[in-house]
């Protein structure tokens, strides 16, 4: 949230997997790098389904205030699609071609689950 969102080194990074056909996976507030991610000049998450830490569980832990930015905002800012769980702290994984992304903690065994899918 604070400083792989904005670091180049990252950034060009994930966007070199993308393109090489790897896949991409981040957990609960780890997402929020994708939203600064862009492949050919548009960003990454464009048109995408993805998930993580969502602005009710920002709101239940009372981080709101601190945080630099919602990562549910960022993403949808970017013009992706923000899936999230009927309840909080619920698992929820979004897998959106080579883009995978959990929602909080409980979503990180789903998320490891498939990206051993993914690349097995």
């Amino acid at each position: 949230m604070f400083d792989l969102v904005q670091d180049k080194d990252s950034l060009k990074l994930i966007e070199e997997f993308y393109k090489a056909g790897k896949t991409v996976a981040a957990v609960c507030h780890g997402p929020v790098v994708f939203v600064n991610v862009t492949v050919d000049g548009k960003p990454l998450l464009e048109g995408r389904r993805a998930t993580g830490f969502s602005n009710a569980e920002e709101d239940a832990v009372g981080l709101t205030e601190v945080m630099p930015v919602l990562l549910e905002d960022e993403v949808k800012r970017v013009g992706g699609n923000y899936v999230k769980a009927e309840q909080l702290w619920k698992e929820m994984v979004v897998v959106d071609g080579q883009i995978i992304t959990g929602q909080n903690p409980a979503s990180a065994q789903g998320v490891g689950v498939a990206l051993a899918t993914a690349v097995g």
